[in-house]
């Protein structure tokens, strides 16, 4: 096999300018001006893809405007935008027909008001690693947190957040998610070995972030009206949470909630069908800056991965790796930067994989520890960049900006945390 001939450094910071281009525009503005929502998400985007296409070289326009096409139009990136166009319809017309509200005073007449955040949070937990996607699960129940929230005079972002982290738990250690068999496959172990790392990092953070739930939970008083449930208008979204855990393709159960809700609107809420077509037709157009963005990121993301910017990361990364120690610090860290230049934790890993077990057979690491550390820091990183999927879609349909959520994302910081401890103290023991 042929070595890889990498970018020279030059060349190679000039394809990553398109990403500090963005930084520079969205997060050093915003921070200049103390405020995030003063500079769009899709205009940062909109000049850093100006920027890519500018410094793409020995190209002319025409074949610089394919390769950004390419990468806006790859396949994962527009499966999501039919997510994004489905998951508005739904959420739109489950609450214009009243099944949002019923599903979340159903909510607040099962659990007290201090137990809500760490109920959402299993919730999430457990719909994730049942269905193996965190964007399900988002889709499913950030509604509902929004709701929640909403009606207890909480933190929309904090509920919000609680969902997201909880929906990386499950993602990250599901079986049939599609991390875990990019993890276990690059690195040749079982997925059950990889399950097995996993809880040692996975559990004590969901722990601890339980206990802060439950204390930020008992020290916030609300007193929410008895209500009575509607258990009619509960169907869509029951419907949607049972389907997501059997299993069943996110789309299909978007489809079969949005055909629920109709059903329940003409049955139940007395709402006529050419109102509730409007209602879908808010909640896509609801979705049109989510998929700008989207198809804005992946273009620019394409362009950073076709001028040999990831190529020139994981070669100048893995340069200078001293001991086990520093192999396990290299790998999550060229890991998660990939992910931030490809927004895709799938992908950043199946791009790492290859010279992670390089460097996992050359230091004598466990190969189920290499796994567990892909998975798990991709993971991480996909829940910090304010252009990733889940943080997407959860600020669309909550209403709120991206970087609103972050700073809530507690889950996340226990698990990098884990990680950080588990290589400096090397635990658990028998993987190392």
């Amino acid at each position: 096999m042929q070595k890889e001939q990498y970018v020279p450094t030059g060349k190679g910071l000039i394809a990553l300018s398109p990403l500090m281009v963005f930084l520079m525009m969205y997060v050093g503005l915003s921070i200049f001006v103390g405020d995030f929502y003063t500079v769009p998400l899709s205009v940062a985007f909109v000049l850093s893809s100006v920027w890519g296409v500018a410094t793409t070289a020995r190209l002319p326009l025409s074949e610089r405007l394919k390769v950004f096409s390419r990468g806006a139009a790859n396949s994962d990136v527009i499966y999501m935008v039919w997510i994004f166009i489905l998951a508005g319809a739904f959420a739109m017309l489950a609450q214009k027909v009243g099944a949002t509200e019923a599903t979340v005073n159903l909510t607040l007449s099962v659990l007290p008001a201090g137990y809500l955040m760490l109920g959402l949070f299993l919730a999430a937990c457990f719909i994730s690693m049942a269905v193996g996607t965190s964007v399900g699960t988002v889709v499913a129940l950030t509604p509902v947190a929004m709701g929640i929230a909403g009606e207890i005079g909480g933190s929309i972002p904090m509920f919000v957040a609680v969902v997201v982290g909880g929906s990386f738990f499950g993602d990250n250690l599901s079986f049939i998610s599609d991390t875990t068999i990019a993890a276990t496959r690059s690195q040749g172990c079982s997925m059950r070995d990889k399950f097995n790392v996993n809880i040692w990092l996975t559990v004590p953070a969901a722990l601890v972030i339980l206990a802060i739930y439950f204390v930020i939970g008992g020290s916030v008083e609300t007193q929410v009206a008895t209500v009575s449930v509607d258990w009619q208008l509960i169907m869509p979204y029951l419907l949607v949470i049972v389907l997501a855990v059997v299993g069943l393709n996110v789309l299909l159960v978007l489809l079969i909630g949005i055909v629920a809700a109709f059903v329940v609107g003409l049955t139940y809420a007395d709402t006529d069908a050419l109102s509730m077509l409007g209602f879908m037709g808010e909640g896509v157009d609801s979705m049109g800056n989510l998929i700008v963005v989207t198809l804005l990121a992946s273009g620019m993301l394409g362009l950073i991965q076709h001028n040999g910017g990831i190529s020139f990361l994981i070669d100048r990364m893995s340069r200078g790796i001293k001991g086990k120690r520093g192999a396990q610090t290299m790998i999550s860290l060229l890991v998660a930067v990939v992910n931030m230049c490809t927004a895709n934790n799938t992908i950043a890993i199946i791009t790492v994989g290859g010279l992670a077990r390089q460097i996992s057979e050359k230091y004598g690491l466990d190969s189920r520890k290499t796994a567990s550390l892909l998975d798990t820091c991709s993971c991480v990183a996909q829940c910090f960049i304010p252009y990733g999927a889940q943080v997407l879609m959860a600020a669309s349909l909550a209403g709120i900006s991206t970087v609103s959520i972050l700073p809530h994302l507690y889950y996340p910081f226990a698990l990098g945390l884990m990680v950080a401890l588990s290589i400096i103290f090397q635990f658990p023991k028998r993987y190392h």
